[in-house]
């Protein structure tokens, strides 16, 4: 595991130059967007006038809604005449009902997205007042809100930095005798082998829940595949799951199955995140944006973050995934578009910024962001390794990723690899015929 020195200075190298991670952000292959410009233009969004009315904040963040509140107290402080009520949905809902919810303004005046299919959707749908030329672009890391535009024009600002990989107990990884992380698929293995044999669940895996059950796909498939943009091209046909590489990926499932939790495929986020928290698993598969929520649950272990190389060690590209998302936009239908301009303006001033990201246990794309909370700290190596941004966000089409991801899971379930890729293949051709 990395040692403390090694985290502040690359807490360091973060704050002052937006170094590191941010390069990998330029180079990903999800870093720009290819949705249908909706027609607005940039002068559609209010970015003055008197900041007054209740805006609605649409989130999917049930465990950032303190941090929040109290950052919306400070709000209504310095604008009396405004108030921001938060209007949160589960994750899973909000991926398929957040469109329909914001549209007309019905709630929503500012809200959140996920990158990708959910980003490109709003945007053809024209609920993005365009951000392109407002002052508060500025307060960003340029390299890091790229999942927020698409054909030159800024319509959101992607807040939350996060790792879209195994969460480490590295209390448990050194009991099995692991101070550092594998480097190959034998070296993970054997790290499973180690935890197995020390009495731990090697990996706890949300297998029943879709919105996080892919996330450990991000991983598997970051050094297997033939191109950084790999679910992009088997959307488009160019790649199919019954080519060898992914073929290999679900094989690689298979061996995992034995270390992941009984009944995986059944299992919620909230179950196996309790069985992390306790100190029975030594992985937790869902990534950096559950520290919080482990925290909140009493765990008092130290944290990493651990990604299963798919590879040799000399055939690996990258050590790890992340992903710019909770991506925060103006809806241009808003009857209050100044206050829910000036909230936003407000989230971004670096200081805010920090409480929030403080708070919340998520690192974030503001610039000169302050950040001293314990866990962000743990994982502050992973700003400046060599990272892909998280490539299942590629995905356009959510049914053809449902058909790619539950492949992964009929796998651990018990299907054989290439049935399980022949039948998701047909879900793709029907899709995309």
């Amino acid at each position: 595991m990395t040692r403390p020195l090694d985290r502040r200075a690359a807490l360091r190298l973060f704050a002052a130059s937006g170094l590191g991670l941010g390069l990998a952000a330029c180079a990903g292959p999800g870093g720009g967007s290819s949705g249908t410009d909706s027609g607005s233009s940039p002068s559609a969004l209010a970015t003055s006038g008197t900041v007054k009315g209740t805006v609605s904040f649409a989130h999917w963040r049930a465990e950032d809604k303190a941090v929040i509140a109290g950052l919306i107290k400070a709000f209504v402080k310095k604008y009396p005449d405004a108030g921001v009520d938060q209007d949160i949905s589960p994750s899973a809902d909000y991926q398929s009902t957040a469109l329909r919810r914001i549209q007309g303004s019905k709630t929503g005046d500012l809200f959140t997205a996920f990158r990708g299919a959910q980003f490109e959707q709003i945007v053809k749908a024209g609920v993005y007042a365009p951000l392109t030329g407002a002052d508060v672009v500025g307060k960003y890391q340029a390299s890091l809100i790229t999942p927020g535009a698409t054909k030159g024009v800024q319509y959101g600002l992607p807040y939350q930095l996060v790792f879209n990989m195994p969460l480490a107990n590295t209390d448990a990884l050194d009991k099995a005798g692991h101070t550092s992380a594998p480097t190959d698929w034998d070296g993970f293995l054997k790290l499973l082998d180690d935890l197995k044999s020390k009495g731990y669940t090697p990996i706890a895996w949300p297998g029943g829940d879709t919105a996080n059950a892919g996330q450990l796909l991000n991983t598997m498939v970051m050094n297997n595949a033939p191109s950084d943009d790999m679910f992009t091209k088997i959307e488009s046909g160019e790649y199919k799951v019954t080519d060898d590489w992914f073929l290999k990926t679900l094989e690689q499932y298979g061996q995992l199955t034995p270390y992941f939790q009984a009944r995986a495929t059944g299992s919620t986020t909230d179950a196996v995140t309790q069985l992390f928290a306790e100190g029975k698993a030594g992985l937790l598969a869902v990534g950096s944006f559950q520290m919080a929520g482990v925290r909140a649950l009493g765990a008092k272990f130290p944290f990493d973050l651990v990604a299963p190389i798919t590879t040799t060690a000399a055939k690996a590209k990258y050590q790890g995934v992340f992903n710019t998302t909770f991506i925060l936009g103006v809806n241009s239908a808003s009857k209050v578009q100044p206050a829910a301009y000036a909230f936003l303006e407000f989230l971004s001033d670096p200081a805010n910024a920090g409480t929030y990201a403080n708070g919340t246990g998520q690192h974030v794309t503001v610039q000169g962001v302050d950040y001293t909370n314990k866990d962000l700290k743990a994982v502050a190596p992973w700003l400046t390794k060599k990272t892909l941004l998280a490539p299942r966000f590629q995905f356009l089409d959510l049914d053809i990723r449902t058909a790619v991801e539950n492949a992964a899971v009929a796998v651990v379930g018990g299907k054989k690899p290439a049935q399980a890729a022949e039948e998701a293949q047909r879900v793709i051709d029907q899709k995309r015929s």
